[in-house]
């Protein structure tokens, strides 16, 4: 590929090699690259061009893939909603961003401050004489990702076409992809993982991406047992459900024969279900970490070499990671304080927030406000996030230690704890537990057997045992959430 160019009008190379598919459409490289330039010129006669913002309210389908790579080739920006925001939350973000056009099902937001193109009307061929703009360069901007907003309003992350192909590329080569690789997609693709892990990775290797609907249980085996995927991206939840389903018929783990390995991101994984997923499922699993700040992207365990279960890996080739205290300053070996993260996929900064983008990137630094410890061999483990933190008489209580001893009990699916308000010592860690489908135990039982584990001070007030643990819009337990609820 050429320097400073993006993969929308490199495409062509492969020809009619499998790229993209979904429920409804399925295109070669050269298809797909088609029907970008088609996409583009109806774009264009919107007046986008280089700079403006194009969004999508789309669920996933291979139309918002277009829509991304058509507004690449114009040079504008694009920023993916979640296509289950209310009318409000959606007019929030794209007036925040400056939408210019929204790529949609149906109008949304304030359906007259923007154009709207229906997504069933877009151009599948573009006119013989449309000649395209010259290409984006790696100092545009590419994408706008809005944070999930569980510290205040969303923010929007500028990342840049810099970012975008740095991240595509070299984890394409950390996972050894080729022409070979399958990704089946079950994330969201309004978030980077989707975007970057799952599409602009592989497609950058040559190989093709499958687009599932509406994500489903018996969907997911029917697909990978049909599509035959290679790898295929989830959050720990999933994991659960692909567990405790495999468990109930043993049979259907016949259907995972085609993968070569799996990724765990968006929100930790406790070690136990980690072991137990890679043996009920026979996958290699490989846990990484990182931030949409950051390309989604800066640590992984490597599917051959080296791994380290309960850690999330080293540094993916390129970047740097380092754990500093509160002065800045780098702690030894073994010893926790902020994660901080250099390297080609630090985002450029929040939309229109100078502050903001100045508190969190500092001399080029990406200060994560994670809690992390890097080992001798350089692989790190995340500790918590530095505002989850409970502090009970003066004494700093980390959830992730307390949730970790209540994940080691087999009746435990997955758990919560977030600190709730003490009139005496200030702050109590309370428990939110999820138990297994069929399994059985109580808060008391519970409270029991982390006991030998955790010193009396960390040890849950209360554990509440329910059906499930409320998410933000990536799939990540709603702590914030969670705290408001026990402080009203």
């Amino acid at each position: 590929m050429t320097s400073g160019t993006y993969f929308a009008w490199e495409l062509t190379d492969r020809g009619d090699a499998p790229c993209v598919r979904d429920d409804r459409v399925e295109l070669s490289y050269s298809q797909f690259a088609a029907r970008v330039d088609a996409l583009a010129e109806q774009l264009q006669s919107f007046g986008v061009g280089p700079g403006d913002v194009v969004a999508t309210f789309l669920p996933n389908r291979v139309e918002l893939l277009l829509t991304l790579m058509a507004a690449w080739r114009l040079r504008a920006v694009a920023t993916p909603v979640n296509p289950g925001f209310t009318d409000t939350e959606a007019e929030y973000q794209l007036a925040d961003s400056g939408a210019s056009v929204v790529v949609a099902q149906a109008p949304v937001g304030d359906a007259g401050a923007r154009t709207w193109l229906d997504v069933d009307a877009i151009a599948t061929a573009a006119s013989p004489g449309w000649n395209p703009p010259a290409p984006a360069t790696a100092s545009d901007d590419a994408l706008l990702i809005y944070t999930s907003g569980s510290t205040g309003r969303p923010k929007g992350v500028r990342l840049g076409h810099d970012n975008l192909r740095f991240l595509a590329e070299s984890s394409r080569d950390f996972f050894g992809h080729d022409a070979s690789t399958h990704a089946l997609l079950i994330l969201p693709l309004f978030h980077v993982n989707a975007i970057c892990v799952s599409f602009l990775s592989p497609i950058a290797a040559g190989g093709q991406l499958s687009v599932t609907g509406h994500f489903s249980i018996q969907r997911f085996f029917d697909d990978a047992a049909r599509l035959q995927p290679t790898f295929f991206s989830a959050v720990p939840t999933i994991y659960a459900m692909l567990v405790a389903t495999v468990e109930r018929e043993p049979a259907l783990a016949s259907s995972l024969t085609s993968l070569r390995f799996a990724i765990c991101g968006a929100a930790p994984i406790s070690l136990e279900l980690l072991k137990k997923a890679e043996a009920v499922l026979g996958l290699t699993i490989v846990e990484g970490y990182g931030l949409t700040e950051a390309t989604c992207a800066s640590t992984c365990n490597p599917v051959d070499g080296l791994r380290k279960p309960g850690t999330v890996g080293p540094a993916l080739p390129g970047q740097t990671v380092r754990i500093v205290d509160a002065a800045g300053q780098d702690v030894p070996t073994g010893e926790r304080g902020e994660i901080v993260i250099t390297g080609p996929a630090v985002m450029r900064g929040y939309l229109n927030r100078p502050e903001a983008t100045a508190q969190t990137l500092v001399d080029g630094q990406l200060h994560t406000g994670d809690v992390g410890v890097l080992d001798e061999d350089g692989y790190l483990q995340v500790v918590d996030r530095i505002k989850d933190m409970i502090i009970r008489g003066g004494e700093n209580i980390y959830p992730k230690e307390i949730e970790s001893a209540l994940a080691a009990n087999p009746a435990v699916l997955e758990c919560a704890v977030v600190g709730a308000p003490d009139p005496l010592y200030g702050e109590i860690p309370i428990a939110f537990v999820v138990l297994y489908p069929d399994a059985q135990t109580s808060a008391e039982e519970l409270a029991a057997f982390v006991e030998p584990s955790l010193a009396k001070i960390k040890r849950p007030k209360d554990i509440h045992i329910i059906e499930t643990l409320p998410r933000n819009p990536v799939g990540k337990i709603d702590k914030p959430g969670l705290r408001h609820t026990l402080a009203g």
